[in-house]
């Protein structure tokens, strides 16, 4: 793995965080590296919603059934999509955008020190009921994605998952 790269290798999912808080000036730097990601016609159809509440973590932890790290984190972020501000209001647009913003933000979380697990919500039509229901999401915007981020209880070795015959060359 080439050494330049520690960064893309090094970042993990963490499931296990310690009580220490996040600090607002870190939830900013977080914020600020997720909305600088790439976003076809740079339309920006990303909102964020910031938790902190632990009984509020562990409510939305109990509707994604993957997600009981969540009520273990100090900080939650929901990555919504409003696809009345996607690229030509399409879904795919929309995804990728958040996508990129979400990969923004967690390369941003494993460069500040910190730990963070990715939980798909979209398009599971009873995880983003859950989370409308909990966080007054409106209607029109699409819950679709929730991140567990603290600093890390544990520690993972860097890895490529690099696979040769993923990669084609000219044609398939």
């Amino acid at each position: 793995m080439n050494t330049k790269l520690d960064y893309l290798f090094s970042r993990r999912s963490i499931r296990a965080y310690q009580a220490e808080e996040v600090g607002e000036d870190l939830v900013r730097d977080l914020l600020e590296a997720a909305m600088a990601a790439p976003s076809a016609v740079a339309k920006d159809p990303w909102d964020f919603i910031v938790l902190r509440d632990r009984d509020m973590l562990a409510k939305v932890a109990e509707g994604l059934p993957n997600g009981k790290m969540l009520a273990g984190a100090p900080l939650g972020l929901i990555v919504c999509g409003d696809p009345r501000r996607a690229h030509d209001g399409q879904l795919s647009y929309l995804l990728q955008d958040c996508s990129a913003a979400i990969e923004n933000l967690l390369l941003a979380v494993n460069m500040l020190g910190l730990g963070a697990c990715w939980l798909g919500v979209h398009p599971r039509e009873e995880r983003m009921a859950h989370l409308r229901s909990l966080l007054n999401i409106p209607d029109a915007i699409l819950p679709i994605a929730a991140i567990a981020i603290g600093r890390p209880a544990e520690s993972k070795e860097p890895r490529t998952r690099y696979r040769e015959d993923a990669v084609h060359n000219a044609t398939w």
